[in-house]
């Protein structure tokens, strides 16, 4: 990371109740669909890449404020909520952005492998207090597949935590997903709201390679 020029000091939502505040959209994803069913690959994963993909080209969306200070992170990767429903055992998992492996599609067997790996106690999972994972290169991830929203609140742990939580559903039948995004009005507007929309969009017509 790298501390940036940023007037914290006359920022107008620095001193507001919460800086949060959360936009919900939906996005096509028929062709990924489709193809994850025709190629055996797993939806939920590539969703979570996809989105993953889609932050990342988003400036804003890496800015933290640590020590009283402006600063952007190179990139982010993503903590999601994973489970074993039959077991019912429920942990959670920090994987690289799909930019650092040579295709999505080998980061998808990365992801599919570490995740079966902390199910079963092989790896540890991730455990960092929600308190501090604004210290961490994170942006958050959940998925909902059992309910269509429109949209969605969540739990807010520091009235000006930085890191992004995204949330995505089930997929309808016209092929839509409504995928929710948590920020800080304290460095994202809703430019850049447009640009992560946007990039997401694009990134759920790709044909994966």
């Amino acid at each position: 990371m790298r501390e940036i020029e940023f007037n914290l000091d006359e920022n107008p939502f620095i001193d507001f109740l919460s800086s949060r505040y959360c936009m919900n959209a939906r996005i096509n994803v028929e062709k990924l669909w489709d193809w994850c069913h025709e190629n055996d690959r797993s939806f939920f994963v590539m969703s979570l890449g996809c989105l993953l993909n889609a932050v990342n080209r988003v400036p804003q969306l890496k800015r933290r404020i640590i020590n009283g200070k402006a600063y952007e992170f190179d990139y982010l990767d993503g903590t999601c909520p994973i489970m074993d429903e039959e077991n019912e055992i429920y942990r959670e998992m920090r994987v690289m952005p799909p930019e650092k492996f040579d295709s999505i599609l080998i980061w998808h067997d990365y992801v599919k492998e570490l995740s079966q790996d902390i199910l079963s106690g092989k790896s540890e999972g991730f455990a960092v207090d929600m308190h501090l994972r604004d210290k961490e290169n994170i942006a958050n991830f959940s998925c909902i597949p059992w309910v269509d929203f429109d949209s969605i609140t969540n739990c807010i742990v520091e009235a000006n935590q930085i890191q992004p939580l995204l949330t995505w559903g089930r997929v309808n039948e016209n092929h839509e997903m409504t995928v929710s995004i948590t920020v800080s009005h304290i460095f994202v507007n809703g430019r850049e709201l447009g640009h992560f929309y946007e990039y997401a969009q694009k990134e759920f017509d790709k044909t994966p390679k």
